[in-house]
């Protein structure tokens, strides 16, 4: 009988000193948003030093509100020698420019920049003129880069503001891979990157597609779970143009005509190996409309889509396409 007690008391001590597992929890500043990342180490290290270098280098590399980045230099028509991450995404973005014909080219951005999408969400400001002339230098097509060079219009200008923020999450993705980290969650703004497992919950991740608020409020109507993929949402439930009429026009621009898209959807969220494909083409999708991303989806297996939209009647509805999880 003391054996027993004395075996038992020990399992005890042994079960009570097991620490259930714990992700490391780290966040901050990035990109005009915020990032969350957790990621299962046994060695419990924190890399938020160097996950914070690394979204420097990024930014440096192309964002347009750093002066002296690379993306601004080249935007200025200066000679520069950009970085393996600005090559990336150029080649990238390339791809995605001509796989749908177009509706998707970084080189909208002063355009974009023209319409401004501020607190005056009643009038449309721009005049043709203005966006006639500005269009004469929007065509991705029309930008090659070389080896150790461009050629390019004098007046082109880059905006990679819709792909490189999943590019960044990619980019802290590979460096906790690198660092032998198979579980993780990297999160910025709410587009996001999985690995593995949640550690805490031993199930994959567990995350939410925000609800199309006008008011800005945050709510989720559909939650899912992901495991060893990415996930970017686009919607125009935040930013838009309402004219004389009530049309309401996202603050995507049409490439092909320069004005704001008048559209139906309001979110539409895109499962894709890498967040960085996930991001440009949940833009794309936005501006193509659901009929046109059907068929688009025909020859892409890998891209798994979700709507949110309104119907003829002003009702709010879902779709999910490629099999996207319920």
């Amino acid at each position: 009988m003391k054996i027993l007690i004395f075996l038992v008391s020990i399992l005890t001590v042994i079960s009570c000193s097991e620490k259930a597992p714990e992700n490391i929890k780290l966040s901050g500043p990035v990109f005009g948003t915020g990032y969350n990342i957790q990621y299962y180490a046994e060695d419990e290290v924190s890399y938020q030093q160097q996950i914070d270098s690394l979204f420097e280098v990024v930014n440096n590399s192309m964002s347009t509100y750093i002066e002296d980045s690379d993306i601004s230099k080249f935007n200025r028509n200066e000679t520069i020698e950009v970085d393996s991450h600005f090559k990336t995404v150029f080649n990238t973005s390339k791809k995605i420019f001509k796989e749908t014909k177009g509706v998707f080219d970084p080189t909208i951005g002063n355009v974009v920049n023209a319409w401004d999408f501020g607190p005056d969400r009643n009038k449309f400001l721009t005049d043709s003129v203005t966006i006639s002339k500005l269009m004469q230098d929007v065509g991705f097509d029309k930008i090659i880069m070389l080896e150790d060079r461009f050629i390019r219009p004098a007046n082109a200008y880059l905006d990679f503001n819709a792909i490189a923020k999943g590019y960044g999450i990619d980019v802290i993705s590979e460096f906790l891979q690198s660092k032998g980290i198979d579980n993780y969650l990297v999160d910025i703004g709410g587009d996001l990157r999985t690995g593995g497992i949640n550690v805490e919950k031993q199930k994959g991740w567990t995350v939410g597609i925000d609800d199309p608020n006008f008011d800005g409020t945050q709510t989720y109507s559909k939650v899912i779970v992901l495991s060893n993929n990415a996930m970017a949402t686009s919607g125009t439930y935040r930013k838009f143009k309402t004219d004389e009429e009530g049309n309401r026009y996202a603050h995507i621009i049409n490439t092909k005509t320069g004005y704001p898209t008048k559209t139906e959807v309001l979110s539409v969220s895109v499962i894709a190996p890498n967040c960085m494909l996930a991001d440009g083409y949940a833009t794309a999708f936005q501006a193509m409309g659901i009929e046109s991303v059907k068929g688009f989806l025909k020859t892409h297996s890998e891209l798994k889509v979700y709507f949110i939209y309104e119907d003829e009647n002003g009702e709010l509805n879902n779709l999910g396409l490629n099999g996207f999880p319920e």
